[in-house]
């Protein structure tokens, strides 16, 4: 048995260079200082982790009963992506609109900040998913394209998990007005991010209907 019965390493390319693109790991980083900058490290590591565990839950069950929940609902994708733009909008309104003298949240804040927004959908957002189920749909169903979508999925999230993790020494260069000012950039890059993604549902959901 050779490696390309094992693994499709054209698909694992094409899948992991979409992933990247639509995921961003380095645009992740001002959004992840914003939403944790007044945690302690340990939270921000634990965070992190969090995040990432979640986004990764998220595709990989996408991956493999996608399609079928979404027929199950009656769901669209193009509803998947007009509920995920309206949900970062309200995060980069709440990022905007944040005064630097404001007491964080206690108890479990930490914790809700990594399965959302960051979990998802930022990181496992609609662009994410749909692209997964696409190259399942591409894969033919075969043991090596499962294995080099699973694979670039995994490669995908430890980038991400990277990304954040060392974000957190940028944070303590950077310090309190460092952050405060990356959060008003996070603000509007994520309410660009979020009218983007409803404008393409609505435009997708007009071309498909035939109107």
């Amino acid at each position: 048995m050779n490696v390309a019965e094992i693994l499709n390493i054209g698909l694992l390319a094409t899948t992991f260079t979409k992933l990247f693109v639509i995921m961003d790991p380095i645009g992740t980083v001002p959004v992840f200082l914003s939403l944790t900058g007044r945690y302690s490290v340990a939270d921000q590591r634990r965070a992190a982790v969090q995040a990432t565990v979640t986004s990764l839950g998220v595709i990989l069950l996408f991956a493999a009963i996608g399609q079928y929940i979404l027929q199950f609902l009656e769901i669209s994708t193009e509803s998947l992506q007009l509920s995920g733009g309206f949900l970062l909008f309200l995060v980069a309104m709440e990022l905007l609109t944040e005064n630097d003298q404001d007491e964080p949240d206690t108890g479990d804040h930490n914790v809700n900040v990594a399965l959302v927004p960051l979990g998802t959908p930022l990181l496992a957002g609609p662009g994410a998913i749909v692209a997964v189920m696409v190259a399942v749909t591409n894969s033919g169903k075969t043991i090596s394209g499962w294995v080099a979508v699973a694979l670039a999925v995994v490669l995908m999230h430890v980038v991400i998990w990277l990304t954040m993790r060392f974000s957190v020494e940028l944070a303590k260069f950077l310090g309190q007005g460092g952050i405060m000012i990356l959060t008003k950039i996070a603000g509007l890059l994520l309410a660009a991010i979020a009218t983007q993604m409803v404008m393409t549902a609505i435009f997708t959901f007009v071309r498909n209907a035939g109107l």
